[in-house]
């Protein structure tokens, strides 16, 4: 278990239950942190397009909205998708062109 100190200071945490066979979970934000991501254990469905097996899993941020938008969480969960998709494109300088540009998207 943590102790006060070994969780304090931080600004952004990461909570797998996935391990325990949790799928799917909400975390609750620990204070004064931005933001939590609730890390679910991967699961088998069938692809309905290729009736294939696949593994899926779930994960849930929550964020503290003094700090961070609904967009700027949508943009996040969107770069961490694809990066679990395709993670050759880890540290590989491509991290750019998967972020959406916020600016190009908002109406004139």
């Amino acid at each position: 278990k943590l102790k006060l100190d070994e969780f304090q200071g931080g600004t952004f945490t990461i909570s797998n239950l996935g391990m325990f066979g949790i799928t799917e979970f909400t975390a609750i934000i620990n204070a004064p942190q931005a933001a939590i991501l609730a890390v679910g254990g991967g699961r088998a469905v069938i692809n309905p397009d290729t009736m294939k097996p696949e593994t899926v899993m779930t994960a849930t941020l929550s964020f503290d909205r003094r700090f961070i938008d609904e967009a700027l969480a949508a943009e996040f969960m969107s770069v961490y998708k694809t990066l679990m998709e395709r993670p050759e494109l880890l540290g590989t300088g491509f991290l750019p062109s998967i972020k959406p540009d916020r600016m190009a998207a908002q109406i004139q």
